[in-house]
């Protein structure tokens, strides 16, 4: 069903590996050939231009990084800067003119699809400290298999899944007698999605404002395929299923599978307690600030975004008189980023008094994931320079100090150990299979759009009645129709439209 770590084929890379002459991993020393001599053979002034993404950039930790490169690379004429383009900058466009970056990070799909078409160097695990230090499960996200052999085009940096934010200071306070029925000291709403459905009815039911518009639980971008995957995939739907030799098969589209469209009729259910803004990107806009100010209770989204709720929270304290320090603090205390709830309604009725429902009335969540890392442009001319980049980049200092300015849940063990808390519980969720790691193969290119604009549709189709509109999605068929025909769009795409 396509949700286990798998290993990806693709012939058309095999020239590109020989070309560059790197070569497969196959054990053997984890000390890593790091020797900075080798950095720059020429001794010419190299600039690399290094592509981060954008909060990395906005929080201040591009500078940072780049700044502590170039003092220790001053010697040896060396000098990292920001390539200047967008996140999502495209390397197959610009790369062969010039104009791409010599070290880019992103999401393994992204970095693997350049990889499928030859634009990303394979490396050499060996040349880089963390290689130990970090799990095969990581490696694997960034990992092609040509002719029975592994070559690796990534060396991961964080693990990425949709966790939910809260303030601390915004739970109810008769939240360990009212939701907390098995007395276990984790709140009802964090553990299963019936709970937290009955925790955003009632927030709704008590608003007082004039417009009923100032307090809600869940609010989530219903549009974000990546943020709200769940509704698919713990009901058996999945993205791409495996051949005979266990290689993706993008022929195999699997969102319409198993019981995804009882999943979307309850993330349709669940919309009709958010505003309209779940319908597009207006959330991804205001979450940060409305959970800050408790407009929202909670919303989803990905642990390298914790900083932009953090600054927020910070900015709600000062406005209440707080100091500074007395802020900072404060926010630190009381911003919670914990995990999507664990279990999902068997039946798809969200709307289930959890208090009637029992574990066997559950299914597991399985969400989208992927793993965020830094790879190497074909287009470089300065391979060796780029490795060293990337291995400063890579380095316990640097990737402790990436995970206090950002938030994110490191790949090395070693911080992920110092850090613990979240960053072992989605270790956990990976090794149990309930995160879906995103499909490294170009095809999943295709997967958005078509995707995105049903889930748009579906949280619109919550409001339609209200609005005088007829309804759209009122059952299993409608829903099933729906979910057939997105699936043929992506499957166009991906085999008639690009022939």
């Amino acid at each position: 069903m396509g949700r286990q770590f798998v290993k990806i084929g693709s012939a058309v890379l095999a020239t590109a590996m020989l070309v560059t002459g790197c070569s497969s991993t196959s054990g053997g020393s984890t000390e890593g050939s790091t020797e900075t001599a080798s950095a720059n053979p020429t001794g010419e002034k190299i600039t690399l231009r290094i592509l981060e993404n954008d909060t990395a950039k906005s929080q201040g930790y591009l500078d940072e990084l780049l700044n502590a490169f170039n003092k220790a690379y001053a010697d040896q004429g060396i000098e990292a800067v920001d390539a200047n383009m967008e996140e999502y900058s495209d390397l197959a466009e610009n790369g062969p003119y010039g104009y791409g970056p010599d070290v880019l990070y992103q999401a393994n799909d992204q970095i693997m699809t350049y990889a499928e078409d030859k634009h990303i160097m394979a490396l050499n695990l060996e040349d880089y400290e963390c290689y130990d230090k970090v799990p095969q499960e990581a490696f694997d996200a960034f990992k092609i298999t040509v002719d029975g052999t592994d070559y690796y085009c990534g060396i991961p940096v964080n693990v990425q899944e949709p966790m939910l934010f809260y303030r601390a200071d915004m739970m109810p306070e008769n939240w360990e007698t009212e939701w907390d029925q098995d007395g276990n000291g984790v709140a009802d709403f964090f553990e299963s999605w019936n709970a937290l459905y009955a925790y955003s009815k009632y927030l709704r039911e008590n608003d007082e404002s004039a417009n009923k518009d100032s307090q809600y639980g869940l609010m989530a971008p219903l549009n974000d395929l990546y943020m709200m995957a769940e509704f698919t995939f713990s009901y058996g739907g999945y993205v791409f299923g495996l051949d005979e030799e266990g290689n993706y098969d993008s022929s195999d589209i699997g969102f319409n599978k198993g019981d995804s469209a009882t999943g979307l009729l309850a993330m349709k259910e669940f919309a009709s307690l958010m505003s309209e803004e779940c319908i597009d990107d207006s959330v991804k806009t205001s979450r940060y600030s409305k959970v800050a100010d408790g407009t929202f209770f909670c919303s989803i989204s990905t642990p390298d975004t914790y900083t932009l709720f953090h600054e927020k929270l910070v900015a709600v304290y000062e406005e209440e008189g707080l100091s500074a320090d007395e802020a900072e603090q404060k926010a630190t205390e009381n911003l919670m980023m914990v995990e999507l709830p664990s279990k999902m309604p068997a039946n798809g009725d969200i709307t289930a008094d959890p208090a009637t429902l029992s574990d066997s009335d559950y299914v597991d969540t399985q969400v989208m994931g992927g793993v965020n890392g830094y790879a190497i442009s074909a287009y470089t001319k300065h391979k060796e320079a780029c490795v060293a980049f990337i291995n400063f980049a890579t380095s316990y200092d640097m990737i402790s100090m990436r995970a206090d300015i950002l938030g994110i849940a490191p790949t090395r063990s070693d911080v992920a150990s110092e850090i613990g808390g979240v960053t072992d519980t989605i270790f956990n969720s990976l090794e149990a299979g309930n995160i879906y790691l995103m499909p490294s193969i170009k095809a999943v290119d295709q997967i958005w759009d078509p995707m995105q604009t049903l889930f748009a549709d579906v949280a619109k189709d919550a409001f339609r009645a209200k609005n005088g509109e007829a309804e759209k999605y009122t059952d299993v068929d409608s829903m099933q129709k729906a979910l057939d025909n997105s699936v043929q769009s992506i499957y166009d795409a991906i085999y008639t439209l690009a022939q």
